[in-house]
């Protein structure tokens, strides 16, 4: 005779232990996150909010704690400032001409470093030494190499009876300036570069190749609309860092870093920011000029995105 042994239920788990396992269960990826957010919101958003407050106030940097309401006088006051004006004309000028020859070079790097060639490890590390190499320490090499008196570039410029000055005429400065931006900065771009060619089936170089069509082609047809994407986030990231440049005009100009030479031939919106806050010590107008580079940069942005979406349509024919 069969007998038949009821299986015990298991033991019902209390209320409290239900109720925080499904509040772990939801809280945990908030609690895995809140760092992150936190540290945004200390040293990121407060600063930007705090800094948006004082540009409509006058403050001494001595005096941080009295302010004077201006409203928007530090921005009106920048408008008919001749000097901000040439700050923003050199910081186009600088951020072209060292931008669009470095995304070039980049480009051709990471073309040539695409394809099976000996010491292709080799190379791949040594075009990123620039980026590692410090500030202060490209700028002396290259402050030495554009002296006017016994720097290397005059020295090679004297056989053809070139002789600019690389401090105090403008468009040398700039070019000189551009310089070591595009030095330090065309080795990050190429890697980044290679990473997305690499991504880039090879499949199609194959068709391409029984096709009859060689590198070149390969490169304009192939490659470029391949990363295309990859070229845009370059383009917006140089855009953003040559707004923002700072480190190399400063020590470029030695004592008159800050002003950006004698006659501002060089003084980027950076530098225009820093002498406003430090040596003028008007916190006020220097908050108004961070906020006003924070706008170009979201206008930038805003472009390029426009652009982008008109691109698109258009390829798809809408």
């Amino acid at each position: 005779m069969a007998t038949h042994v009821r299986a015990e239920a298991p033991p019902a788990r209390p209320a409290w232990r239900s109720r925080l396992y499904r509040f772990d269960l939801k809280a945990s990826p908030y609690a895995f996150i809140a760092p992150f957010f936190l540290c945004f919101a200390a040293f990121g958003l407060f600063p930007l909010i705090w800094t948006g407050w004082l540009s409509l106030h006058y403050v001494d940097l001595l005096k941080p704690d009295v302010m004077e309401w201006r409203g928007f006088g530090n921005y009106t006051r920048l408008w008919s400032n001749d000097q901000f004006w040439t700050a923003l004309r050199n910081t186009f000028t600088i951020g072209v001409i060292s931008t669009v020859p470095q995304l070039l070079m980049a480009l051709g790097l990471a073309h040539l470093l695409n394809f099976r060639m000996r010491g292709r490890g080799f190379f791949r590390v040594a075009i990123l030494a620039p980026y590692a190499t410090s500030i202060a320490a490209a700028t002396l090499v290259f402050v030495q190499l554009f002296n006017p008196d016994y720097g290397f570039v005059n020295w090679m410029l004297d056989a053809v009876g070139i002789h600019p000055n690389w401090y105090a005429d403008t468009w040398p400065s700039q070019i000189a300036i551009s310089t070591i931006v595009t030095w330090r900065w065309t080795g990050y771009n190429a890697l980044i570069y290679l990473a997305a060619m690499q991504a880039v089936p090879k499949d199609l170089y194959e068709a391409a190749s029984l096709d009859g069509a060689n590198r070149w082609q390969q490169f304009v047809r192939i490659t470029i609309p391949s990363i295309r994407p990859t070229i845009m986030f370059t383009i917006i990231v140089s855009t953003i860092g040559a707004t923002q440049l700072f480190g190399e005009p400063m020590l470029f100009g030695g004592g008159v870093g800050v002003s950006g030479g004698s006659a501002h031939q060089f003084q980027t919106l950076s530098l225009y920011l820093y002498e406003l806050g430090w040596p003028s010590r008007q916190l006020g107008r220097a908050s108004a000029v961070a906020w006003t580079m924070l706008l170009l940069l979201l206008l930038i942005g805003l472009a390029q995105y426009l652009i982008t979406r008109y691109r698109k349509r258009h390829e798809l024919g809408g």
